[in-house]
C-alpha cells in the first residue's frame, strides 16, 4: 500500500459571525474551539432548533470551528446546548470538543508499559508488518487511553509508540507526539481518609444521573448515559441492569466492541475506553469515560454507564478497589453500587 504521512491538522480558518436575532438566550463565546463530528453525519441547521431548515451535512471525523454555544429554548430538554458553526447551528450531542496538542517523546519505556492519552482529534494507528508494509487499523480518538509498550521508527522516520491493545494483545503504532504520558500522581487515590464502607454510588436510570456519596454527603452529581432498551446483535440485552452491586474490576484502558481488527471508523470498535470500573463483570457493565458522544442525559450505551471523561476518572480514583498507575487491571470487592 502507499505510505502515508500521519495526520496533520491545521487550525481551521475563522470566518466572520452573523449573530441572529433568534439568539436572545445568552450566548457563551468560546475561545478558539474545535469540535469533531462523532456520528456518521450531522445536520447543520439554519437556526438552533431541529425543525428549522437543514443547510447541509457534516460527516464523521470532520473538524468544525465552534464559535459560541447557547441553550436553545427549543431543546431538546435533556441537552439544549447548540453550537454556532459556519453558516448555521449544530446540536452538541454528537460534537466532541477536541484539541491539537503535541507532546514530548519518552524514549525509555518502563517494563510493563506506561499509560498515555491521545491529545489530537484523532490519530491513525498502523501495524508494522514484517513484509515492510503498513496495515491501517483503528483510529484512536482524543481522550482515549492506551498502554504504550515500546518505541519504534514510523513510516515518516519519526518516533512512533508501540501500543499493546489489551484485547488479544494486538500491537500497533501511532506517532509518539500524539500521546501524552500520564504521570502516577494523576491517578493517586482520592478521599483515602474515608472508610471504604462509607462510600457508595447511586445511579438513577429514570433521571440518567449518578451520585457518589461519602456517608450522607454527595461528592459527585453527574449526568450519565445508560444502556438503551434493546438487544445487541448477539442477543444480549443492552439495558443497564437494576440492582445492588459492587465494583469488581478496574481497568484504566479497555477495548470495547466486537474485537475485529479493522480500519473502518463505522465498525463497533472502541479501543482505549478510559477509566473503566466494572460492576457487573460477567456481562461487561461498567462506569467509563466516553470519547464518542456528548449526549449525556439519555440512554446511549450497550449497557454500560457512559460518563464524561473527567468524571469517570474521578470516580475511578475515588472508588475501591484501589488500583496503582502501573496496573493493567485490579480485582476486588469494591465500592457499593445501586442502580434503580
Amino acid at each position: 500500500m502507499q505510505r502515508r504521512a500521519f495526520l496533520k491538522l491545521g487550525i481551521l480558518s475563522l470566518t466572520s459571525l452573523a449573530f441572529r436575532p433568534l439568539q436572545r438566550t445568552a450566548a457563551k463565546l468560546l475561545a478558539p474551539s474545535l469540535g469533531r463530528v462523532s456520528a456518521k453525519s450531522i445536520s447543520v441547521y439554519r437556526e438552533a432548533v431541529d425543525t428549522s431548515a437543514i443547510l447541509f451535512q457534516r460527516f464523521r471525523d470532520e473538524l468544525v470551528n465552534l464559535y459560541y454555544e447557547i441553550d436553545s429554548p427549543s431543546g431538546p430538554t435533556y441537552n439544549p446546548r447548540w453550537y454556532r458553526v459556519w453558516r448555521g447551528f449544530m446540536h452538541s450531542g454528537k460534537i466532541v470538543k477536541v484539541k491539537y496538542n503535541l507532546n514530548p517523546i519518552i524514549r525509555t519505556i518502563p517494563t510493563g508499559g506506561m499509560l498515555a492519552e491521545v491529545t489530537v482529534p484523532f490519530t491513525q494507528a498502523y501495524r508494522f508488518l514484517k513484509s515492510g508494509e503498513y496495515q491501517p487499523v483503528y483510529r484512536l480518538y482524543y481522550g482515549s487511553i492506551h498502554w504504550v509498550t515500546g518505541l519504534d521508527t514510523g513510516m515518516d522516520d519519526s518516533p512512533w509508540y508501540t501500543i499493546t491493545d489489551e484485547l488479544g494483545e494486538l500491537e500497533y503504532n501511532v506517532p509518539a507526539s500524539h500521546l501524552r504520558v500520564i504521570q502516577a500522581d494523576e491517578l493517586s487515590p482520592l478521599s483515602v481518609d474515608i472508610p471504604p464502607e462509607r462510600k457508595r454510588i447511586e445511579v438513577s436510570l429514570t433521571d440518567q444521573s449518578l451520585k457518589a456519596y461519602e456517608g450522607d454527603t454527595v461528592v459527585l452529581n453527574s449526568k450519565i448515559s445508560s444502556g438503551i432498551a434493546t438487544e445487541s446483535s448477539n442477543g444480549v440485552p443492552t439495558k443497564t441492569p437494576r440492582g445492588s452491586f459492587n465494583i469488581e474490576i478496574k481497568m484504566p484502558s479497555k477495548h470495547m466492541g466486537d474485537g475485529n481488527i479493522t480500519s473502518d471508523p463505522e465498525a463497533y470498535e472502541f479501543p482505549g475506553v478510559p477509566w473503566t470500573s466494572f460492576f457487573v463483570w460477567d456481562i461487561g457493565v461498567a462506569f467509563h469515560g466516553t470519547y464518542w458522544h456528548d449526549s449525556f442525559g439519555i440512554p446511549m450505551s450497550h449497557g454500560c454507564i457512559n460518563m464524561k471523561n473527567n468524571e469517570a476518572k474521578w470516580l475511578y480514583r475515588w472508588s475501591t478497589p484501589i488500583i496503582e498507575s502501573h496496573e493493567w487491571h485490579k480485582n476486588g470487592l469494591g465500592t457499593r453500587v445501586t442502580v434503580a
